[in-house]
């Protein structure tokens, strides 16, 4: 039998994951995901481990649905109010997307700016203000926070047992950042699922997940590894067209609630 064996979300693009033994899903994707993003202070681009593996060793937490709470080694906690809706509007840049949210304000921004060593600031996306799903891929009017392009992320289990198998040593899922992990099927089997079902609610596997250098930081430490593991091996049999893929991009149909343990029904 399939079932839900991890859930995920992360606060603030590119920091640490937050296990979850269940969530909500909004129109967003899980409640709280990626709604925040730390981005230049000059050019408004958006910032990741990409170029800063330090964000691995940075924490955020929502406090209710008011606050986000952000911690980091060296650093005093900083709560940051949700911005008002008088906040100062910034300009940022995310891949092809350029958008106007609202700016966290100066000490949230000089706290980050500590932290990673360069001018940067911290904003956040209402609903109202998030991306277009690609719509090569998804409807008109489906709609993603901060995540790279879509709402939710699915990476089997059986997937991530066989990699580590290939590379020699066990790998972290998180590694991946998905936000749900399914355990119970057969090594990339998700690759071929169309529709499923999680409790009550039915998603929608829309495209495989390139992945990038970042597979090869280590989640605890923000180490790279010498040996370029795990992309290295994807390279040699999950690449297509110049892009190597681990994983399914998901569309939920609708909100509600998933929590750990649910049986996962493969409908097409």
């Amino acid at each position: 039998m399939l079932r839900l064996s991890g859930l995920y979300r992360y606060p603030l693009k590119s920091a640490i994951a937050e296990p979850l033994a269940h969530a909500q899903l909004d129109a967003l994707g899980l409640s709280g995901d990626r709604r925040w993003m730390v981005v230049d202070a000059a050019s408004g681009r958006f910032l990741t481990q990409r170029l800063l593996p330090q964000m691995t060793q940075l924490t955020a937490r929502w406090q209710g649905d008011e606050q986000l709470l952000l911690g980091a080694p060296g650093m005093s906690d900083l709560k940051v109010a949700l911005p008002g809706v008088q906040a100062e509007l910034r300009g940022v840049t995310i891949w092809r997307d350029s958008l106007q949210v609202p700016d966290a304000g100066d000490e949230a921004a000089r706290w980050l700016s500590q932290f990673l060593g360069r001018p940067c600031r911290l904003v956040q996306v209402p609903e109202a203000r998030a991306r277009q799903v690609d719509t090569a891929y998804a409807e008109v009017g489906d709609k993603v926070a901060f995540a790279d392009g879509y709402p939710l992320l699915l990476i089997g289990q059986g997937s991530l047992d066989d990699l580590s198998a290939r590379v020699g040593r066990p790998l972290e899922m998180l590694r991946f950042r998905p936000n749900l992990v399914v355990e119970g099927a057969e090594p990339y089997a998700e690759d071929s699922w169309k529709r499923i079902r999680i409790g009550d609610l039915e998603f929608c596997l829309v495209k495989g997940c390139s992945r990038c250098i970042m597979t090869t930081l280590d989640p605890h430490s923000g180490e790279r590894n010498a040996d370029r593991e795990p992309l290295a091996t994807l390279q040699g049999y999950r690449q297509r067209e110049g892009e190597v893929y681990f994983g399914q991009n998901l569309i939920a149909g609708g909100a509600g609630e998933l929590l750990l343990g649910m049986p996962v029904e493969v409908i097409e």
